[in-house]
């Protein structure tokens, strides 16, 4: 396994950087790079044109991440080389949110063909979405054995507009997928927030999917305005530091949060990024930048003790623009932490998302995940 890296903020130099790369004849390409080099620019003709043989897989983001730290409006290229582990890509239109479900089972049927299937990573258009609902789609197909990780495409916290890319280009409506197999293939994971309840739990006494209508018998917003105070003027960016905690019927923490993508004034509901259950509870969730950060480091320490190998190759983390938006100028720190407790050997990518995906813990199922820090290392023996 050989891996090469390259990040970039003006157009005019990623040729050049490009050609690096593709000495090292790789066979896979992971793009996360700001929205404006999925609608302005030629990147996607550049990457095709320099990778022609390569599985391209990526998204948009809401800050990109790379070995070297945080960025704002960069492309970051990872170029990998495996000599052992088959790979296989997939792709499908999600039409609307309601068919999220669905286009999760296309997608697992595209990948379920291969033989040596054994881990799959996972990139979502990230606003007309249920998260939950495709992970659930791709389960009812694949199974549980298969462990799925990934996230929810960004667009700089604006919630308008993302991108994917994969076997069929750019689009601003695919969710696209990675199929890796083989014996040799070493995957590790690990997943972990950081936020803190407060406030009294409220119970949801009319939902719909990922809609969320009422709290406690009073429209969603207006109960969500009340707790925001000055902060419900910057709506729906500003819920990114307020999210829920999903509780279960009994009040009990489910290790779930639900972060939101967008409200309606019309009807007082709140559109959230996965899926809730009627009768069960939400808390509201804060955080400080050191318990962040902490969450961060934790993550990385599972996917570390998951694997001891996990070090030695490439670490994919997805975390919530949430995250971004809390810790402000002191973001880097998340990933510095995470860079610490992996080793050095590790050559870290990702980006800011709206939405994570990942089991809570090794053996569990996949969920979708909202203000966590998700790591997927990948390596090949």
């Amino acid at each position: 396994m050989k891996i090469k890296q390259a990040a970039f903020s003006d157009p005019a130099d990623a040729r050049d950087d490009l050609k690096i790369l593709a000495k090292l004849n790789p066979n896979l390409i992971l793009v996360f790079a700001s929205p404006s080099w999925f609608c302005e620019s030629s990147i996607e003709g550049d990457l095709t044109a320099t990778f022609p043989d390569a599985l391209i897989l990526g998204c948009s983001t809401a800050g990109e991440i790379s070995s070297a730290g945080v960025h704002a409006g960069h492309c970051v290229v990872t170029a990998i080389r495996f000599d052992h582990i088959s790979l296989h890509s997939a792709t499908t239109n999600l039409e609307n949110m309601a068919d999220s479900t669905a286009a999760g089972r296309r997608l697992a049927e595209q990948l379920r063909r291969n033989d040596d299937l054994r881990a799959v990573l996972l990139f979502g258009q990230g606003v007309r979405i249920n998260g939950s609902a495709l992970i659930e789609g791709m389960h009812a197909v694949l199974g549980s054995g298969i462990v799925i990780t990934g996230g929810l495409a960004g667009d700089e916290g604006a919630f308008s507009q993302t991108w994917t890319i994969g076997p069929a280009g750019v689009s601003d409506q695919a969710v696209v997928a990675l199929g890796l197999g083989g014996p040799r293939l070493r995957f590790s994971h690990g997943s972990f927030g950081g936020w803190e309840p407060f406030g009294p739990p409220r119970k949801v006494t009319r939902c719909d999917g990922n809609i969320l209508y009422e709290l406690d018998g009073e429209p969603a917003l207006t109960v969500y305005k009340r707790y925001l105070g000055d902060y419900a003027k910057g709506l729906p960016a500003s819920g990114l530091l307020f999210p829920f905690a999903k509780l279960t019927e009994g009040r009990k923490a489910t290790g779930l949060i639900r972060t939101i993508l967008g409200i309606n004034e019309a009807d007082g509901s709140l559109v959230l990024a996965g899926d809730i259950k009627a009768e069960g509870y939400l808390q509201l969730m804060h955080a400080s930048t050191d318990a962040l950060v902490n969450g961060a480091e934790t993550a990385a320490m599972a996917a570390g003790h998951m694997d001891s190998q996990a070090a030695s190759g490439i670490a994919i983390l997805v975390s919530c623009v949430g995250r971004k938006l809390a810790m402000g100028a002191r973001v880097d720190e998340e990933v510095e932490a995470v860079a610490a407790a992996l080793g050095r050997g590790a050559t870290l990518t990702g980006f800011y998302s709206n939405g994570e995906i990942s089991p809570m813990i090794p053996g569990s199922d996949c969920k979708l995940h909202n203000q966590t820090m998700t790591i997927t290392c990948l390596t090949e023996v």
